[in-house]
């Protein structure tokens, strides 16, 4: 679910800021009050983009932070698992370090 929110995100700021560039570029050849709505419009469209980005980093924040709890939350009710698995994988990469 995060990751298809933070795809949805970023896809929407890249969108976001495709359209600011093309106004900025129609602005350019534009003078007057033409020129200046352009790039007002422009400018809120960057704002727009900038607080996509803001949402989405303050969300994946809360996810790691979720994610971590949970994590803490199983090593300390399953001590023993996970220090078996924490060995099974250092001995896993210490085989596959030791091929090369």
């Amino acid at each position: 679910m995060l990751e298809s929110n933070l795809k949805a995100v970023n896809n929407d700021v890249k969108a976001l800021l495709r359209d600011s560039q093309a106004l900025f570029q129609a602005a350019a050849a534009l003078t007057g009050d033409k020129a200046e709505e352009m790039r007002s419009r422009a400018m809120l469209l960057l704002d727009t983009a900038l607080t996509k980005a803001r949402e989405a980093q303050a969300d994946a924040v809360v996810a790691g932070k979720e994610m971590v709890g949970s994590a803490e939350d199983y090593m300390t009710e399953n001590p023993w698992c996970t220090i078996a698995a924490a060995a099974g994988v250092g001995f896993f990469l210490g085989m596959a370090l030791s091929r090369r």
